[in-house]
């Protein structure tokens, strides 16, 4: 990853905690723009996706442990997650608005989360997707380009807190069918074996990118060593919104205001965090 210095006074330089931006390098972007997806391994340290996937557990199993305005895919040593700096550096570069964004405030938006803890033959083969550029801009699942930029609209994140192994359930691709013209074949949605899906494998601790503009799906979780436990953080511009969740209030009351700015109303006009 690079630290790279932006024009002053737009994007922020550090996340909620101080952490500087950690900005893609030139391959990392030119991958994703061409497969609408890429995997980074080994972000988080083992002791981070320990504790998390003990979180990720309760969360799942008993739920009344944790308190109330805590339980959720944000909440504990998972809120942090929210705006890593490795996620800010690719939001800034691809779906934030620089206007919209200052120190004190980031240019994009957190608009919808969930948990995915699934073991052995959970099945989630469910093909979608694709075509994001001819979508309408109010579908938010757009992908748009013009030299030397692009923007993902909708894009997911997905934090891999367990090892997944290669063609043993982690999430699968179509890989550029974001920017397709045609519809995918009837035989690539019917057939999870298809060699025309691609995936990744990857130690726990890892980061999933994919814009909700390309074909994807669930797979079949077959790895008999451990679940699947993943985390699905769904961003998009300020001015738009696709998913229907918001975080408990009381959580977002006692988040820091920069972090808070994730979840702030859904508008272009005036939509800043003021400086200072």
């Amino acid at each position: 990853m690079e630290n790279r210095p932006l024009p002053a006074a737009t994007l922020p330089s550090t996340n909620t905690d101080g952490e500087s931006i950690q900005y893609w390098t030139e391959e990392q972007k030119y991958l994703f723009d061409t497969r609408g997806w890429l995997a980074i391994p080994g972000v988080l340290d083992e002791a981070e996706a320990a504790e998390m996937r003990a979180f990720c557990y309760r969360l799942q199993n008993d739920p009344e442990s944790i308190p109330l305005e805590e339980r959720s895919t944000i909440g504990g040593p998972l809120q942090k997650l929210t705006d890593h700096p490795l996620v800010v550096g690719f939001m800034n570069e691809f779906v934030a608005t620089p206007s919209l964004a200052s120190e004190e405030g980031y240019g994009f938006r957190l608009e919808g989360t969930f948990l995915a803890l699934r073991p052995k033959g959970h099945d989630n083969f469910h093909p979608h997707g694709g075509r994001g550029m001819f979508n309408f801009p109010g579908n938010s699942h757009t992908y748009s380009l013009s030299p030397g930029r692009a923007n993902s609209g909708l894009t997911r994140v997905v934090w891999e807190l367990a090892p997944v192994k290669y063609r043993q359930g982690g999430t699968l691709f179509l890989t550029g069918s974001h920017k397709a013209a045609f519809d995918a074949p009837a035989s690539v949605g019917n057939d999870i074996d298809s060699p025309l899906w691609e995936t990744y494998e990857c130690p726990a601790g890892s980061v999933l990118f994919f814009t909700e503009a390309i074909m994807h799906t669930g797979a079949i979780w077959t790895n008999e060593d451990n679940d699947r436990v993943a985390l699905f953080h769904c961003y998009n511009t300020v001015g738009n919104k696709w998913h229907k969740w918001e975080p408990h209030p009381e959580l977002l009351e006692a988040m820091p205001p920069k972090r808070r700015s994730l979840f702030r109303s859904v508008y272009c006009q005036d939509n800043r965090v003021a400086v200072g």
